[in-house]
Order: structure tokens, then sequence, then C-alpha cells
């Protein structure tokens, strides 16, 4: 957070895993990954792949809010890449604060920078307020229809 007080979102960096965690154990997401070992080789294959950021609202030596954009090469669309917003979440202790809106936007600042065409995010959640943050933010619903395959293991 900035001296002013505002949220100052940044890219993650390779230590922040642990206060990543720690952030994911306060939100209303899925469960993370159940094994330390896992957790550390997942986090270092997103540090270091290709087209996929993770964006963090640092408070201080805590985490407090967090988005994965993902861009895609694209041979459509005049060769301009597409993006994907994932894993958008906020400490609930924090939310209202602008630290969610600041991860989103730094994260679209980075795929329009990237010349990307568009970025396309899914909410699974009911609350009509988690819509409305989204609306806010840009995004669209209705443009698209959403189709999901899970694991036939997982059904």
């Amino acid at each position: 957070m900035s001296a002013a007080g505002r949220p100052t979102p940044r890219p993650a960096r390779p230590d922040d895993l642990d206060a990543f965690l720690s952030l994911l154990a306060h939100c209303a997401v899925s469960r993370p990954a159940k094994q330390e070992a896992e957790s550390e080789r997942i986090w270092a294959s997103l540090m270091a792949r290709e087209g996929l950021t993770v964006f963090v609202s640092p408070v201080e030596n805590q985490l407090v809010a967090t988005c994965t954009l993902i861009t895609a090469p694209n041979l459509l669309r005049a060769g301009r890449a597409h993006a994907f917003l994932e894993n958008v979440a906020t400490h609930r202790d924090w939310q209202g604060r602008g630290h969610g809106r600041a991860v989103v936007s730094c994260a679209l600042d980075a795929a329009w920078a990237a010349n990307c065409h568009q970025v396309l995010l899914q909410s699974g959640r009911a609350d009509p307020r988690v819509h409305q943050f989204y609306e806010k933010l840009g995004f669209v619903p209705g443009l698209r229809t959403a189709y999901c395959a899970h694991r036939p293991d997982e059904i």
C-alpha cells in the first residue's frame, strides 16, 4: 500500500509464496494445494511460466488481494493475443478497500499492453455484488456463453 493509503498492486515474486498461501486461507475460493512441496512446485511453475502473471496487492508484509492473468498467442483476431483472468480473490478483512479493483485493473492494463484483443473472465459466484464488481471494471456479461468440462472422476 502506498504512503497515501492507496493499493499498489504488483506482479508476485518467488518469495511471496507463504504470504500468498496465507491470503488464500482467508478467501472464498476453492481449496489450495495440500502439501508444502506441491505448493512450492506449483508456485515455481507459475513464476516461470511465460504469458502468466500473478498480481498481488501487498499491505506491509501481507498480501490482501490477487488475480492471475494468462495471455495466449492467437492466429485469429489479426494475430492479437487473448487473455484469461482467473483466481480473483481478496482477503475478507480487506474487501471494499480497492485492493481487488487494483489487481484486476493492473491485470487489464498488462493485457492491453500485450495487445490482447479481449480478456475473458468467468465467475461461479452467485453473489450479485461480485458481478457488479466485475461490471464496474468493464466486464460485460452475456457476450459469450461459457462451457465447462470437468474431469470425469471429479463429477
